[in-house]
């Protein structure tokens, strides 16, 4: 099973940044979820998270609880998303990541979670409201097989980002401003202060910025201070809009991840 980290270090080889696209299982519908991931990926996302569905997701602005919303109301539940990782996995030696809240994992039963999550070909795992403080308490030894990735924030200090780089595999996402998840137009210079900052304390995994990234500008922007992107509103709103533009929206997202 190819790491994260691995996978991430071969893009960058290749002269460009990673490209992460977020998307939420079963959404906007149960029967081609599958065929909307595979063409992402083909378009050229080099990861996929998938967004297990929950009714009340802190860390995501409205266009992501939106999305969540309509798939719990497709009726999309833990074994679907299993399932449907299972199936992309199938087609494609690209690392699947699962973004969920504690909640739903705790209910579903951490070992039964992990076991089955494993088992449909998921590689990392990103639980944004576990903060590093309960890490211990929350990843038992259950989750042993999972690259864990941790979250920094513009409020973490120097030592706190330290203790997620130390602490956590696959890759650091650095949370780009401070908020929740959704498409922002432009990024001061206080941002970027922040990114270079994260970015040059960051030594032992790679790391990828996200939240509020929305446009091959954006992602110009942020090169220099990461070895990747992640897309996760933008692209639920371009479904929303234009389910047939999604393609091409993934390719111009791929080719500002290039380094000319």
């Amino acid at each position: 099973m190819t790491k994260i980290s691995s996978y991430i270090e071969k893009v960058n080889q290749a002269n460009r940044k990673a490209l992460s696209i977020f998307l939420t299982a079963g959404f906007p519908a149960k029967e081609n979820f599958v065929e909307l991931a595979l063409s992402v990926l083909e378009n050229g996302a080099d990861m996929l998270e998938i967004g297990i569905p929950f009714s009340d997701p802190l860390a995501d602005g409205p266009t992501i609880q939106q999305s969540s919303q309509t798939a719990l109301e497709n009726g999309v539940n833990m074994k679907d998303v299993f399932s449907f990782c299972e199936k992309i996995k199938s087609k494609t030696d690209k690392p699947l990541i699962l973004m969920g809240y504690a909640n739903p994992i705790i209910k579903y039963g951490t070992k039964n979670f992990c076991e089955d999550a494993l088992n449909s070909g998921a590689v990392g795992l990103i639980v944004p409201d576990v903060p590093i403080d309960e890490y211990e308490s929350f990843y038992t030894n259950d989750f042993n097989n999972f690259e864990k990735i941790l979250l920094t924030t513009p409020a973490s200090s120097d030592e706190r980002i330290k203790e997620i780089d130390k602490k956590g595999e696959g890759f650091v996402y650095c949370v780009s401003v401070t908020g929740t998840t959704g498409t922002r137009t432009n990024f001061d210079e206080h941002v970027l202060k922040n990114l270079e900052r994260t970015y040059s304390l960051v030594t032992k995994n790679k790391m990828l910025i996200g939240f509020g990234i929305s446009s091959p500008e954006n992602i110009k922007t942020f090169l220099p201070f990461c070895d990747g992107v992640i897309v996760g509103s933008a692209v639920i709103k371009k479904i929303n809009e234009d389910y047939k533009a999604l393609p091409e929206f993934i390719r111009t997202l791929n080719n500002a991840c290039e380094l000319r």
